[in-house]
């Protein structure tokens, strides 16, 4: 079974749907004994990264996570689900992330924001196979820039070159929306859905 969190951020029923064509059970839950108890997880998100962490603190999400991540079970982070993966975040003010990946969030120094729209991405991940040359559907302002050591990192580009996929041990996350990216997208969470 796939855990989703629902932490009150948005776009849950269609990381819901996303995830269910891989042939696994996915349940939508803020419950620490359901959620953990699930076979690999889904960190989802929408909006800013500050009121993203509130609404994770709420539910104590970050503990949560600590020990979903903990058990070495596969884990994606979506979007802003990504982003707060980082240790922290800049938009609205300066918010403290969940630190398992080094640098800050920070607004793309780009002509045109939002960036709304498809990309290429150089990939630097096996989930990438049979969709490494596909457009991936991204919608945000604010982004990660930086180098993780130890990590593979996939990049793209708009205005500046910025993170576009990341994976480090059993984490796995993507700044494009993996459930709105059509079969790219759907064929990258099914690559995800083999390690569980």
């Amino acid at each position: 079974m796939i855990a989703v969190l629902d932490y009150g951020s948005g776009n849950l029923r269609s990381a819901q749907r996303a995830f269910e064509l891989t042939g696994h059970e996915v349940a939508l839950t803020s419950k620490a004994e359901d959620f953990l108890q699930a076979d690999a997880y889904v960190v989802p998100g929408v909006g800013a990264f500050g009121a993203c962490m509130l609404q994770l603190e709420a539910i104590g999400g970050r503990e949560l996570i600590a020990q979903a991540v903990a058990t070495g079970k596969p884990v994606f982070g979506i979007c802003v689900g990504m982003q707060i993966f980082f240790e922290s975040g800049s938009e609205k003010g300066n918010h403290k992330g969940l630190g398992y990946f080094s640098g800050d969030v920070s607004v793309l120094k780009a002509p045109i924001l939002p960036h709304i729209g498809w990309n290429d991405v150089v990939v630097d991940s096996n989930l990438f196979e049979g969709v490494e040359d596909k457009k991936f559907y991204f919608v945000h302002s604010y982004a990660a820039k930086e180098v993780v050591k130890g990590a593979n990192i996939s990049w793209t580009y708009h205005g500046e070159e910025f993170v576009a996929a990341i994976e480090k041990e059993n984490i796995f996350a993507t700044q494009f929306h993996p459930e709105k990216s059509g079969d790219a997208g759907a064929k990258l969470i099914k690559n995800w859905a083999k390690k569980i």
